[in-house]
């Protein structure tokens, strides 16, 4: 089978890209065409995927970054506009689910750093991209959510609450920039 999407000539820049979902979703975007900035905290893992990309005859950048940190989320998307000569896709992937425990028994500073990479740094991505997809008159944003942020389930409560939230963020971005076409 081959594969009938092409984005030649497009930038996507995926985060949590070091493993997992992201990892296949960086791939992915590569064999349609896209040149990709691949993002995580994960250095080793981000040298060994663009050097897949690079095998396999396409165009990545390795771009290490916490989300959590505003500063290095705008450090990163300047990444790979400067890479690539814009940005026209963002895979907000990043996410976390650190413990599983009743509120009750719950650890302050786990639910924080949930909240953190789950929300706020997809926040950060999405207020760094835009000035960007705006300017190429287009563009798309990507959230990577998960079923219990609409249906929680015992133990789990910074994931799904998470989750929730960034469904929320979702909506309201998709509002704000439909008249944007992104």
């Amino acid at each position: 089978m081959t594969n009938q999407l092409t984005l030649s000539g497009k930038v996507a820049l995926v985060t949590g890209a070091s493993r997992g979902i992201g990892r296949a979703i960086a791939r992915g975007y590569a064999a349609a065409g896209a040149a990709v900035g691949c993002a995580a905290r994960d250095e080793a893992g981000l040298a060994s995927l663009v050097a897949e990309i690079e095998a396999a005859g396409g165009r990545a950048v390795a771009l290490p970054t916490d989300v959590t940190d505003e500063k290095a989320v705008n450090r990163m998307v300047t990444g790979a506009v400067d890479a690539f000569g814009g940005l026209d896709i963002l895979v907000a992937n990043a996410g976390v689910n650190l413990s599983r425990a009743d509120v009750a028994d719950s650890d302050t500073a786990t639910w924080e750093e949930t909240i953190a990479v789950n929300l706020f740094g997809v926040y950060y991505c999405i207020k760094a991209a835009i000035p960007h997809l705006k300017a190429r008159g287009a563009g798309k944003i990507i959230t990577v959510g998960s079923g219990l942020g609409h249906n929680g389930i015992p133990g789990l409560s910074a994931y799904a609450c998470s989750k929730a939230a960034l469904w929320m963020l979702t909506q309201v971005v998709a509002q704000e920039l439909a008249g944007e076409a992104i």
